[in-house]
């Protein structure tokens, strides 16, 4: 298997990609608010959107362009509104800013993604959108810092921006991912759960890419977890746009496997760096279930440690309230004996086995405190069963996180 190298340069690294964020005046204080990455070329297309019922007008556009093209030229995205539950004048505003777009950039609408996260139910000003459009396609360059300024746009209460570029090699040709993502509230498994972009310079069918991306959304986007609510907006895209130079991939041979473990690197980083940066959150808190029956218990076991306000609040305030965790495996809905389970935490600080076949070790309550005051925890819960595992990563829950969200709107 090839190398994965970890490099620098977002979504802009891979061959024949350009990218830029411009202030179209959505935002408060002349803050970046909208985003563009756009192929020199036409690139494959695949995407994973919310399962929410609730869908934002530019969800539907993007499921429509991705079931029935076969390529696409760019994706635009705004912040600080979500086009959401605004009926026909918000698909109408959606197409607008598509239209927009590529007139700006000489393409057909058809070529064009959309995404908007923000305030739910307020329409998108059309006159500053198309502006924005326009300033966007003027700004795109390559290189890291139009990367960057793109995933700082699409930033609403996220603290930092979320950017991850991987190299592998395929067929002797050095191929790279490039991801850029959002999210930091209204994150739970059930999809993609943010607004995120992919790029890469692989060749690759259609089918093998959707493919791909929906197989790893199950593990990476999926298993993260910040408030428990699913959002409207969610949208993840991938393009790839085949100037690596690699013969074009059309079956699940070695070549595929590369790229697929190349791609989890990618969705799993940016997923992490979301689950750490949830609204408030002062610690990142990653649940690893082992020696599970099977895949989909493991899942459920760690998502439902993750979710769960009890066990996040006790993170938050070092409490070692082992409890919490067996309690939340026991209503999560799946069957195991609750009096084989170990669980250890482990931090920087060291590590500690705090329960042993279902009842409490004499473990040191300050060593365990200090394992938990780290900025990030992890959790091992050993079921004892078979030999399947699973991760979620989720966050604590904090005063700040009720702060953030009580007065959002103003």
């Amino acid at each position: 298997m090839s190398e994965i190298k970890i490099i620098t340069g977002g979504v802009t690294a891979a061959k024949g990609y350009e990218a830029a964020g411009c202030a179209a005046g959505l935002r408060k204080k002349e803050r970046l608010d909208v985003a563009m990455v756009y192929s020199q070329v036409p690139a494959k297309i695949a995407g994973t959107f919310t399962t929410n019922v609730v869908k934002a007008a530019p969800v539907k556009w993007d499921q429509m362009i991705v079931r029935e093209e076969e390529t696409a030229r760019a994706i635009v995205l705004n912040s600080g509104i979500a086009n959401a539950c605004t009926g026909a004048e918000g698909l109408a505003a959606n197409a607008a800013m598509a239209d927009a777009a590529a007139q700006a950039l000489g393409v057909k609408s058809n070529e064009i993604l959309t995404a908007s996260t923000g305030v739910i139910g307020m329409q998108l000003p059309l006159e500053k959108i198309v502006h924005g459009m326009k300033l966007l396609a003027e700004a795109k360059a390559e290189g890291a810092e139009a990367a960057h300024q793109a995933a700082l746009a699409i930033m609403t209460t996220d603290t930092i921006p979320k950017e991850v570029t991987v190299t592998f090699e395929v067929q002797g040709k050095t191929v790279t991912i490039g991801g850029m993502s959002k999210g930091s509230g209204m994150i739970h498994p059930n999809m993609a759960t943010m607004l995120g972009v992919l790029t890469t310079d692989l060749a690759i069918s259609k089918k093998l890419l959707q493919e791909a991306l929906s197989n790893d959304v199950v593990d990476s986007f999926n298993m993260i977890s910040v408030d428990r609510d699913t959002s409207t907006n969610d949208t993840l895209v991938i393009f790839a746009n085949g100037l690596a130079g690699n013969v074009e991939i059309t079956e699940k041979d070695a070549d595929y496997e590369a790229f697929c473990e190349a791609l989890h690197v990618v969705t799993t980083s940016l997923a992490k760096i979301m689950a750490g940066d949830g609204e408030g959150a002062s610690k990142l808190l990653e649940v690893t279930v082992e020696h599970a029956a099977d895949k989909p218990k493991a899942r459920t076991l760690a998502k439902a440690v993750i979710t769960s306000n009890l066990v996040k609040t006790a993170i938050y305030g070092s409490d070692a309230n082992w409890g919490r965790i067996l309690c939340a495996m026991g209503y999560s809905g799946a069957d195991f004996d609750p009096e084989v389970v170990d669980i250890t935490i482990v931090s920087i600080a060291g590590v500690s086995k705090i329960v042993a076949n279902g009842m409490a070790t004499d473990y040191s309550e300050e060593f365990a405190t200090e394992i938990l005051k780290q900025e990030k925890v992890t959790v091992l819960v050993d079921m004892k069963e078979g030999d399947a595992s699973a991760t979620a990563w989720g966050c604590d829950l904090t005063y700040d996180y009720v702060k953030i969200n009580g007065d959002y709107r103003s």
